[in-house]
């Protein structure tokens, strides 16, 4: 077996610096199209199972070649670029596309560049109308998702400012990364319900994409009150850096605070955080790319979402303000209507109730629903208002909480190797 893995290991070097042939998309598609069709016959697994991971094996080997390419500028979006994406742009780290089409509303929309590495695509573009581009613009022109070979990238967030006369946006928009093999890409973009989908398609040079700097196992894991959460890999790119993991947290979504708590700390400095997608159980958290001299890197896993149990009988009357381990509950109105007892509490914007019901003698009611949330700025935090709702006539004397989600300090930290 020791053998195999070193030939393995032997063969996967000698293919790294193998890149296929200019013309490989035009050949193989020519050969895809030119194959006659064939009544369906029953292979053999084991050869269809090395074919796959013959094809996989080339896909990972051609990578984002390893060298530096200076280019031309994307000018006139300065004001939009981060202080990365500025540092890239200067050094000249962009492909210039300058493609232009006329969309539904006579807008003309140009995509001026792109930005490409192992982590993402974003696109740079103009919008300009002299009639103006109107403040509903978003329906004219909304970005899906770019397509081309080996590449079905969706689109993510993006920023865009529009000009003092109102006749011209810059933008930018972020999608997930490309494939290597693609010398074409289609951007598809939505004009509305009425017009539907548009396209625009522009050439592609994969040998224009960023280096990779870091790419490598985390395998960590953090306990959390309701599960765990296992941080898997990191991607960094000159573009932004990508951890990737997994979790069983229970009441993950019970409040709004995500992924808010972690950090990326490079060097002993913060790196700005750009977002987090949650999908199932995987999720993904995106930075902004690491100093180019990188002494220590680590994550800081400050907090998170927690859980408390209680076992509280809170008296109800109006306007009372009651101590929950330490978090704020205050009781603003108690009445019945006619769709129950119904009663309006205040609480930080982080915290929610669970296991709530009221008590009237020896006649307990579970909550129904809860309606009516407002959030409102207090000096130095949010607190959420909202009503909630018990299916009684009865008037009740106590207020009765089994537990809370709120945000909780884990305070630990995760050293990644940079060596």
């Amino acid at each position: 077996m020791k053998e195999i893995e070193e030939r393995l290991n032997e063969e996967k070097q000698r293919m790294a610096v193998m890149t296929a042939p200019a013309d490989f998309e035009n050949r193989l598609r020519t050969a895809l199209d030119a194959t006659p069709a064939r009544k369906t016959k029953r292979r053999n697994p084991f050869i269809m199972m090395a074919a796959v991971s013959v094809l996989c094996f080339l896909l990972i080997s051609y990578n984002y070649n390893a060298f530096a390419y200076y280019g031309k500028k994307i000018f006139g979006f300065e004001e939009i670029m981060t202080g990365t994406m500025k540092d890239l742009n200067d050094k000249g780290m962009g492909q210039i596309i300058d493609k232009k089409t006329t969309l539904s509303d006579g807008t003309v929309l140009t995509i001026d560049g792109i930005m490409t590495d192992a982590n993402q695509l974003v696109m740079y573009y103009t919008l300009s109308n002299p009639k103006g581009v109107g403040e509903l613009w978003g329906d004219v022109f909304n970005p899906d998702k770019i397509t081309g070979f080996f590449t079905n990238a969706r689109a993510g967030g993006g920023m865009a400012k529009v000009n003092d006369s109102g006749t011209e946006i810059k933008g930018t928009t972020y999608f997930d990364p490309v494939s290597p093999f693609s010398k074409k890409l289609t951007l598809h973009f939505w004009q509305g319900i009425k017009n539907g989908e548009g396209s625009i398609t522009f050439p592609y040079d994969p040998n224009k994409a960023m280096q990779t700097q870091i790419k490598q196992s985390i395998k960590e894991k953090v306990k959390v009150d309701k599960g765990t959460i296992t941080f898997k890999t990191i991607t960094a790119t000159p573009t932004s850096t990508v951890i990737e993991g997994k979790m069983d947290v229970d009441n993950f979504d019970r409040i709004h605070f995500g992924f808010e708590g972690v950090k990326l700390i490079a060097n002993g400095k913060s790196i700005d955080n750009l977002g987090s997608g949650v999908s199932g159980s995987k999720f993904d958290l995106r930075f902004d790319g690491l100093p180019q001299e990188l002494y220590s890197l680590e994550l800081a896993f400050n907090e998170f979402v927690g859980y408390q149990k209680l076992a509280e009988q809170i008296p109800l009357n109006d306007d009372t303000h009651h101590d929950l381990e330490g978090k704020d509950l205050w009781v603003k109105k108690v009445t019945t209507t006619e769709r129950g007892v119904e009663i309006t509490i205040e609480t930080d914007e982080n915290l929610l109730l669970d296991g709530v019901s009221i008590q009237s003698d020896d006649k307990v009611t579970a909550l129904k629903t809860t309606i009516g949330q407002r959030l409102d700025k207090k000096t130095d935090r949010f607190t959420s208002e909202r009503t909630m709702v018990f299916d009684t006539n009865s008037m009740p004397e106590y207020l009765l909480i089994k537990g809370i989600h709120y945000v909780k300090k884990y305070n630990q930290k995760i050293e990644i190797p940079v060596d």
